[in-house]
């Protein structure tokens, strides 16, 4: 089976029971933790993964994961510091993940990907402990709740993966402890965005001490080093996990004062931090480009080719000279992008979430403007990047009628290997060109073939 006709076969049974997108949707309104994040938005229906999909994209992550950790030692001689300026990187910023630096690239990715007509293809690569959509196997435990998708898959083998209960056990393993050592865990925000981001910590804390993790939210102004520890308070800290981001460190010139301490602390061991700062520069798209660029290929291994070639869309940094297309035609980047502007999209390297990214294809967008844009991203931190088209989805709505949805795939590597997925979609009636939860996406599930199907 495949995702195409899992979601033919589940669609039609949804037609026969006559089940509305209110009920289908099952408790996950009800969900005090879900609704802190998602406000009450929720697909109608799980998107699915066949077996051998669910291999495969698992594969060519993995196998785009071991090029990608492996680009400061092939392009610049084991230089991480040369590899965090090429992405795009400050001074400050080059300076925190040098400080902060991990023995091997975390395994806790989530890939932001569209479904095309050849398959997945990657958006962005979010890397490191602020990855969100982790609480999805609440959404499926809600979902299957309804006996039209509780019967349909257990009928089809369909199960997911528990990716909250994976993260714990990702924050434990990689931080060098064991689940005996019960170590003390400091859920770290930002002072500027803390008090939007409470409610849903200490919700998540209180999950993650059911999974059996001692764990405790804050900011980063409340963390004090002392006598050779980290403290919240009157408790030492083990592990500070960070769901502050390296561009925080660009917020004002006081902002460095705030995370010095702490980088200082974890350089000399007393403290661990989950995940180390250098992630977020194998995150940057500008890494991606340098995984796309043609005069890389002959760096990497044949699993690795195919599968880059399979997931990842042309991507190049905006820098003047000619550039090889798929094709492999060489053209001016610049003529070639201005000539090509329905097909391209503008993105800063170190920015998610859709934050400061210009699609050439954006209702009321002239070409004066991308041009503007295109001439004032030369030589700074953006890249051009092929547009992918997506394959819609359909989704009953309350009516019992399908509608065509924009599917965004979130899909998750952790340590053990597969870590699940999720979804965040918009209707094609909404005109939204970005989906995202901030954009008003609504959030859902994905459901895997358990194992290969017999005959």
């Amino acid at each position: 089976m495949d995702r195409v006709s899992l979601t033919t076969q589940y669609l039609a049974r949804v037609a026969e029971s006559g089940a509305k997108a209110g009920e289908l949707v099952g408790r996950q309104p009800e969900s005090e933790l879900l609704n802190t994040f998602y406000k009450g938005k929720y697909l109608s229906r799980p998107l699915f993964l066949g077996h051998d999909e669910r291999i495969r994209l698992h594969a060519d992550l993995e196998n785009l994961l071991s090029a990608l950790g492996s680009l400061p030692d092939r392009l610049f001689g084991g230089d991480l510091a040369a590899f965090a300026r090429a992405v795009g990187m400050t001074e400050v910023q080059v300076s925190a993940i040098m400080r902060g630096r991990g023995p091997s690239l975390t395994r806790q990715t989530r890939a932001d990907l569209y479904v095309d007509d050849s398959g997945f293809k990657l958006l962005e690569l979010n890397i490191g402990s602020a990855v969100g959509g982790m609480d999805n196997a609440d959404m499926c435990r809600a979902l299957l709740e309804h006996p039209v998708l509780a019967d349909f898959a257990q009928e089809r083998g369909l199960g997911y993966v528990d990716t909250l209960r994976e993260q714990v056990n990702n924050i434990i393993v990689e931080s060098g402890f064991r689940p005996e050592d019960k170590p003390v865990v400091a859920l770290t925000d930002w002072p500027s965005s803390y008090d939007n981001m409470i409610p849903y910590m200490k919700l998540l804390c209180g999950r993650w001490r059911e999974l059996g993790l001692e764990a405790h939210p804050c900011h980063i102004g409340q963390l004090e080093v002392r006598d050779g520890r980290v403290w919240l308070g009157r408790r030492p800290v083990d592990i500070v996990f960070r769901t502050f981001l390296i561009a925080d460190l660009l917020e004002s010139p006081e902002a460095p004062a705030l995370m010095d301490p702490v980088l200082d602390a974890a350089e000399r061991g007393e403290v661990k931090i989950f995940t180390p700062m250098d992630c977020s520069a194998y995150a940057s798209k500008g890494a991606l480009a340098m995984l796309s660029d043609e005069r890389n290929r002959h760096l990497f291994s044949a699993a690795e080719r195919d599968s880059l070639d399979r997931i990842l869309p042309w991507t190049r940094m905006v820098r003047p000279g000619q550039v090889t297309l798929e094709s492999g035609e060489r053209v001016d980047l610049v003529e070639y992008a201005l000539a090509n502007q329905q097909d391209l999209a503008l993105k800063p390297t170190l920015m998610s979430g859709g934050n400061g990214v210009v699609l050439g294809w954006a209702p009321g967008l002239s070409a004066q403007e991308w041009r503007e844009q295109i001439t004032a991203a030369l030589d700074g931190p953006y890249v051009i990047q092929r547009r992918i088209r997506p394959a819609l989805e359909l989704f009953p709505d309350e009516d019992g009628e399908l509608r065509p949805w924009t599917a965004l795939w979130g899909v998750f590597t952790v340590a053990s290997g597969y870590g699940g997925a999720f979804a965040r979609a918009t209707t094609v009636d909404s005109g939204e060109v970005v989906v995202n939860t901030a954009g008003g996406a609504h959030a859902g599930a994905v459901l895997h073939e358990e194992a290969e199907p017999a005959g």
